[in-house]
């Protein structure tokens, strides 16, 4: 992950990574780059534990999510499934993921709205309906820009909604933004 920082915070102890006055101790340094970034991994490897649901049926969506998140090394298990079905089926442990007990729930899902056989608002709805699932964090990371899509998203306990720039070097930041909050900052409760 890069993060801008001042001359002032350069010269300070390189093992600490600061932004707006947040200091993050499980971070470390790897190097700082001539426009004043720095590049770093999370020390703490229960962070990198943390597993990211991605569920997006377009490839390309896909390969731009995985190389955004590798850009700023979001290093943590990264399951893609590509319909609603396959995602409820991973996450409620159905069909080829009945015998899949090892990884536990994820961390944080990114959701497409658009989906083959069950579309994402059909998927939200059914997290939110189950005990297991209901608190999960969901983040909406879709093309849509319809305004209904964005109210009945949040209607059905969607935790953000993330309309997909259109620009790499933007989805990119979206997507450092993303791991930085919901990885790192935000505390979950135990599931």
């Amino acid at each position: 992950m890069s993060i801008p920082v001042s001359q002032k915070e350069i010269a300070s102890d390189k093992t600490l990574a600061m932004t707006s006055g947040v200091v993050f101790p499980q971070v470390k340094i790897c190097s700082i780059s001539s426009f004043g970034y720095y590049r770093y991994f999370y020390e703490d490897k229960s962070v990198n534990n943390k597993i990211i649901l991605l569920v997006e049926d377009n490839p390309d969506d896909v390969e731009l999510t995985l190389r955004a998140l590798k850009k700023h090394n979001i290093m943590n298990k990264v399951m893609v499934v590509n319909d609603g079905a396959e995602a409820l089926d991973y996450l409620f442990r159905n069909g080829k993921y009945a015998d899949h007990t090892s990884s536990g729930l994820p961390e944080v899902i990114l959701l497409d709205l658009k989906l083959p056989k069950v579309d994402g608002l059909e998927v939200l709805r059914r997290l939110r309906a189950h005990e297991q699932t209901k608190l999960l964090p969901v983040i909406i990371l879709t093309s849509s820009s319809e305004e209904r899509d964005l109210i009945e998203s949040y209607r059905l306990g969607a935790n953000s909604y993330i309309q997909k720039p259109v620009d790499f070097n933007q989805f990119s930041e979206a997507v450092r933004q993303l791991g930085v909050y919901w990885l790192l900052l935000n505390k979950s409760p135990n599931r």
